[in-house]
């Protein structure tokens, strides 16, 4: 592969959709960050999955609607948002851009849309929150200290952040055969930052014929319902558990008192042949029945994508690899256009279906996509 390409300084004209940014995203980053970022487990079935299920879902037009007055604003946890498209928590964005996460602070800001910084992000949470201007959210990790888990929240409290959005489907990492083809290492200057002077685990390799992870000092760590309680009882922020994808787990998660769920299978970066998050929101948004608000997370493209999640009962989406592609490509000018994209077509697709606002967007805006038998 040759050496990635200086970021752009403008947008080019050509740029149409999301989708467009992939390419020159690609040119830009080495060949092992793009393996981080674009890849999946395994054979990448639920990635693509993720993204192809949208498509068998088919939209319902709806003609001569008076659409004066009309919005994409959303009310949650007593806050107010412009759109409900929010940025997911994705780690080590220095990898493909040298002002990393501060460049989608600024995005975040210029659109106000909601960022979701990671625990493992490559700039300190507090370094985030000084430079942002529109709401922040902050996705926590369980770590084997629960101390220093401890310490995470607070820290995130006293920085301003509004809401805990804990990851719950990556006890382990997912086995990534994309990353591991092309040998991939965090590169020097990229950094956890936020985990600077925490006590690591022992680390346990198994030999031929022993075990290799089942019984071992990271599994003996992995957060438990009994870590989501303890968690309710740190905080007064509204926490949302990330990783559900049954109505077993979301029911469990609305007793624990969680306040909202995000149906995510982690971007199809963990368990492969898992089904795509489109496909089973609807289960999951019966299952919790109106006691919390259920988000989708995996597999958003296009503002067409963001509505069919909404008629399917979330109440917003997290956008993820589409905004690292225009931090790849452009920096905070990049993910701030992507934004603006899906939030235009998402505008589009309202008007023509006759949808005023968020409101009125509902299941009977959609239809199964008819294929041929």
């Amino acid at each position: 592969m040759n050496a990635p390409l200086a970021k752009l300084q403008q947008i080019p004209a050509s740029i149409a959709s999301v989708a467009d940014y992939e390419s020159l995203a690609r040119d830009r980053v080495s060949e092992q960050a793009w393996a981080y970022v674009a890849g999946g487990a395994a054979d990448e079935w639920t990635l693509h999955e993720n993204c192809a299920a949208f498509q068998r879902l088919s939209l319902r037009a709806s003609v001569l609607c008076d659409l004066s007055g009309g919005n994409t604003r959303l009310s949650l946890f007593g806050q107010t948002f412009a759109s409900p498209i929010f940025l997911a928590p994705i780690a080590y964005q220095k990898l493909v851009h040298p002002d990393g996460e501060l460049a989608t602070a600024l995005a975040s800001a210029a659109a106000q849309a909601c960022m979701i910084v990671s625990t493992l992000a490559s700039t300190s949470l507090e370094e985030i929150a000084q430079r942002a201007a529109a709401p922040l959210w902050f996705q926590l990790y369980f770590q084997p200290d629960r101390e220093f888990t401890r310490d995470l929240v607070q820290r995130a409290e006293a920085a301003g952040y509004r809401a805990l959005v804990v990851t719950v489907d990556a006890p382990v990492n997912g086995i990534r055969n994309r990353e591991q083809r092309a040998g991939f290492s965090l590169p020097a200057g990229v950094k956890a930052v936020n985990l600077r002077g925490m006590r690591l685990p022992s680390q346990h390799a198994g030999r031929a014929g022993e075990g290799i992870l089942l019984g071992g000092p990271l599994l003996a760590s992995a957060p438990t319902w009994k870590d989501i309680a303890w968690l309710r009882s740190l905080t007064s922020l509204p926490i949302l558990i990330k990783g559900i994808m049954t109505a077993e787990d979301a029911r469990r998660a609305v007793a624990e008192m969680m306040d909202g769920i995000v149906v995510s299978n982690h971007g199809g970066r963990t368990l492969d042949t898992q089904p795509s998050t489109i496909d089973v929101l609807p289960e999951i948004v019966d299952a919790v029945a109106g006691h919390a608000p259920v988000l989708l997370d995996s597999g958003i493209r296009r503002g067409s994508d963001i509505f069919k999640a909404l008629a399917s009962g979330a109440a917003a989406v997290l956008v993820g690899r589409p905004y690292i592609h225009g931090l790849a490509a452009a920096g905070a000018v990049g993910v701030a256009h992507v934004l603006h994209i899906l939030r235009a077509e998402l505008e589009v697709t309202m008007a023509l279906t006759g949808c005023r606002d968020l409101a009125a967007i509902n299941s009977s805006c959609i239809r199964p996509t008819l294929r041929p038998s």
